[in-house]
């Protein structure tokens, strides 16, 4: 989908012109036409204006339709519990049980250096 196109169909729609669009947002009329022809890339801040002078949310200049699309099936966000208890040793669930309980009580600057330091060997 271009998103021009999408702002033209939908001003269309209302049956607004381009002038009316200039009027609500404040951008020019030739801008309006450059972003509807593809000329050029709106920005979100943009994109806002004119979905406010086209009384939509915004959001819905991303899809056709009343409703949003369906969310895709995504997994659950899995708990330390769970993810030591499919490691199936006790041990290791008492390990990041007592990590848990020292990392919920370091400073956020602390635990802030700690996350860094964890990506950083993460990464290699």
């Amino acid at each position: 989908m271009i998103i021009g196109e999408r702002l033209r169909a939908l001003r269309e729609e209302k049956k607004f012109s381009q002038g009316v669009v200039e009027e609500r947002t404040g951008l020019l009329r030739c801008y309006v036409s450059r972003v509807e022809n593809g000329h050029t890339v709106p920005s979100i801040e943009t994109l806002e204006r004119l979905a406010g002078a086209l009384e939509i949310p915004l959001c819905q200049l991303f899809y056709e339709g009343d409703e949003p699309p369906p969310l895709p099936n995504l997994s659950k966000r899995r708990t330390t519990e769970e993810l030591a208890m499919d490691a199936g040793d006790e041990k290791d669930l008492r390990f990041f049980e007592k990590v848990r309980r020292l990392v919920s009580r370091i400073s956020e600057k602390d635990r802030q250096l700690l996350l860094y330091v964890a990506q950083k060997l993460a990464n290699r």
